[in-house]
């Protein structure tokens, strides 16, 4: 039996849920001005994957990687619903 396919589902699940969380705290402490350690960060793992010759563990850095590309995204959508009141702005922060 090969179990890849499940194992790459399960851990793409687990990582999208991973990130949704992220995404809130890094708009609520740092705002969107965080943006680029999200696109560092999903170079590097695309940069990694490229060379992980264990395909599980490189499509698995892939996944993180394009995660966090899209998170990039997710964090300028994040400032719009704490503009509609739907999470809670931080308060230390004038931005």
């Amino acid at each position: 039996m090969n179990f890849s396919g499940i194992i790459i589902g399960a851990a793409t699940f687990l990582c999208i849920g991973m990130f949704h969380p992220i995404v809130i705290k890094a708009e609520y402490h740092f705002g969107v001005g965080c943006w680029w350690a999200f696109l560092l960060a999903g170079l590097i793992c695309t940069s990694a994957s490229l060379f992980i010759e264990n395909m599980v563990l490189s499509t698995l850095l892939g996944v993180v990687a394009f995660s966090c590309f899209w998170s990039i995204l997710e964090l300028f959508n994040q400032r719009k619903r704490v503009k509609k009141g739907w999470f809670p702005k931080n308060p230390k922060r004038n931005k």
